[in-house]
């Protein structure tokens, strides 16, 4: 999930003085040992909870960095865990005295192990190999413990090869180029961990101290910082396209319209990059290459140009060529709010839904920079102006972002008021209210807001809030995701990066904390992601949750004249629920998704190489199919959505309600 941030810039000063010694040192090109404890302790300065460096946390640390090391369990066995736990002891002792050697020492405990699978896979995968689509195996690395040795972990390795053959065959490959490709794969990470640098060892050790404080602190090195600006403000400059590594390839997965890459028509989705050169010089080979740094290269100022060597797949043949583009401002569009209208019939009257997409909580901090609350404040203005019955917020797919915008967003749909409070590191001290400020009520008329199991963080106090005031039907999975934390990006000097750190809890107007509870759906609809697995509270050292007295503002009312809303009447939500109930039963897709549902759960974390077989083939063109899609085209598959649809049937039957009709149940019409 989305950190809830407020912003780079707003935050550079708080918490800053921990980590103001880098900056008057003298410096190399990234971190050093000596800064690790100097950033640790920028780290407890901020924390909500945490301010000491303790024995218990030295054993999350540990945790985590193993985690880190060996994600799936499928390299390091016990007897090597043990090792590096014992090369961990007195881990705050040795950052301290600038002793980083257990870093080294594990990654190269690492990298023996990495070359033992990889080796392993080769004599496996030889010419008596037998593909067997009956394999089964756990593939939840929480479920399972590491290894005993080198022959346990070798044949829990026969059985993931097995399944990433099985990947390869559901594409149509053939059985000797799976395997060619499954041993590229292991060569390929025996050469990741070979060339793991300095900076990438100790940036790996602080996000595992900052993951062991709770799961959304975190440490931003200098590429990862980039990252999220650029998520944050929704503009980059480059060639306008999204991609991704497969087998050692830079794939173009998506172009950006407008960028330009999509103006120029030389470039597909689907495409390999396999060569990257500047304006002037050679081009450099890029296969086998991380993608950030593929990305790195890439990405330039604008105005300047890049050259590319595409391979494309042409029929049974291979198309080699080379393009020239110029990189220029991207402004990512598809992250952005947008509105969608549809026209409805009730009862022979006709109505219009306006539906907006809102996938996260944007801030550009920088003078005249985008955010999410002014396009928000523009997109109702359009929507009054086409005069609209009723309006859809759709936060089914928004992770969150900017606390800020959150504020001003929620404070969109009343007069104004407070919206949420948050809660410091000083438990002496009483919890800062945010208000919404603003008087004018930007859209009075009945509200539905769309949820799911991963909305989380600002969407949480945006549905959150409007259910507390009585303000929207909160349509969707059971409950939100259930983050109830506010985080705070603060850049180390020098360029070497940022922490993210949790800097408070923030609680709803009704004093509830979202914290692993989230927002009840007031309609609940079957969703992808409604499974047991998904939300705060499963999370490694997930905060507790807390309650306070609540603040709801009497001032954000307007129950007559220009503002004028009306709150939602309890015999409302039931009315519509049950009609809501009644259609979902009756509808083939939710049916599939229930379907799905229940399989999932009965196969828990086991996978079946055959079910593999039968189902990625449907899936890859099912997502090829999205990648090479228009704007207009993938417009109409989200307002094909089966919750997009039962969302705006809630907001109609609303409509009828606000409008003093009555409404026939289920269990109305069942008696008559």
């Amino acid at each position: 999930m989305s950190s809830l941030s407020r912003g780079i810039k707003v935050l550079a000063v708080a918490g800053s003085l921990a980590i103001s010694s880098i900056a008057a040192a003298q410096l190399k090109d990234g971190l050093e040992c000596r800064y690790l404890t100097v950033i640790e302790q920028g780290f407890l300065a901020n924390h909500v909870k945490y301010s000491n460096r303790d024995a218990e946390l030295a054993t999350r640390v540990t945790e985590q960095y193993l985690k880190r090391l060996d994600p799936s369990k499928i390299y390091l066995t016990q007897t090597d865990v043990d090792a590096i736990k014992k090369s961990m002891t007195n881990v705050f002792d040795k950052t301290k005295n600038r002793d980083c050697s257990f870093l080294e020492e594990a990654q190269k405990l690492v990298l023996e192990r990495v070359k033992d699978r990889d080796a392993f896979a080769k004599k496996y995968l030889d010419k008596s190999f037998k593909f067997d689509s009956t394999t089964e195996f756990s593939f939840d690395p929480d479920k399972k413990p590491w290894p005993k040795n080198g022959d346990e972990a070798n044949e829990y390795l026969k059985k993931y090869i097995q399944f990433q053959i099985g990947n390869y065959l559901a594409t149509d490959m053939k059985l000797d180029e799976a395997k060619k490709n499954v041993i590229k794969n292991y060569d390929r990470a025996v050469k990741r961990t070979q060339e793991t640098t300095e900076d990438d060892l100790f940036s790996g050790y602080l996000d595992s101290f900052a993951r062991a404080l709770d799961p959304h602190s975190s440490f931003f090195s200098r590429d990862v910082l980039e990252d999220f600006e650029i998520q944050m403000r929704l503009s980059l400059e480059g060639i306008g396209a999204t991609l991704s590594s497969q087998d050692g390839f830079t794939v173009v997965e998506q172009l950006v319209p407008g960028g330009a890459a999509a103006k120029s028509g030389l470039i597909e989705p689907q495409d390999k990059i396999i060569a990257v050169g500047q304006e002037k010089g050679a081009m450099e080979n890029v296969i086998d290459m991380d993608l950030k740094d593929v990305v790195k290269k890439i990405r330039g100022n604008k105005g300047t140009k890049v050259r590319l060597t595409i391979l494309r797949k042409s029929g049974d043949s291979k198309k080699r060529f080379d393009v020239t583009l110029t990189r220029e401002k991207v402004n990512l569009e598809d992250e952005a709010a947008s509105i969608n209208y549809i026209d409805k019939e009730i009862n022979g009257q006709k109505k219009k839904i306006g539906v907006i997409n809102f996938p996260s909580f944007y801030a550009d901090s920088r003078r005249g920079g985008r955010s999410s609350a002014a396009d928000m404040k523009k997109l109702i203005k359009e929507a009054n102006d086409k005069k609209v019955d009723g309006l859809v917020l759709d936060l089914s797919n928004n992770g969150g972002g900017s606390l800020e915008d959150a504020v001003k967003i929620a404070g969109l749909f009343f007069k104004e008021g407070n919206v949420v409070k948050q809660s410091s590191k000083n438990e002496g001290r009483a919890e800062a209210a945010l208000r919404d400020t603003d008087p004018t009520v930007d859209w009075a008329g009945p509200l539905v807001v769309l949820t799911s199991r991963i909305s989380a963080s600002a969407s949480e106090i945006v549905s959150g809030t409007l259910q507390d005031y009585k303000r929207g039907v909160i349509v969707g999975g059971d409950h939100t995701y259930g983050k109830g934390s506010v985080q705070s990006v603060l850049p180390i000097p020098n360029n070497l990066g940022a922490i993210k750190v949790t800097v408070g809890m923030f609680f709803v107007p009704s004093g509830k904390s979202t914290q692993h509870r989230g927002v009840d759906a007031d309609v609940v609809l079957p969703g992808p992601f409604s499974t047991d697995d998904i939300g705060e509270k499963y999370m490694d050292y997930s905060l507790p949750p807390k309650t306070i007295e609540a603040f709801i503002s009497p001032e954000a009312y307007v129950k007559e004249g220009p503002g004028a809303w009306k709150e939602l009447k309890p015999e409302w939500l039931k009315q519509l629920s049950e009609r809501s109930t009644d259609r979902v039963a009756k509808n083939d897709e939710f049916k599939k998704i229930v379907d799905e549902l229940n399989k999932a759960k009965a196969r828990g974390k086991v996978i079946r190489v055959s079910e593999v077989l039968k189902d990625k083939n449907e899936k890859e063109k099912k997502e090829k199919a999205k990648k090479v899609a228009s704007k207009a085209k993938k417009t109409e598959e989200y307002m094909k959505r089966p919750d997009i649809q039962e969302a705006t049937n809630v907001l109609l039957d609303l409509i009828q309600l606000e409008d003093g009709k009555t409404l026939v149940t289920p269990k109305q019409a069942n008696t008559k």
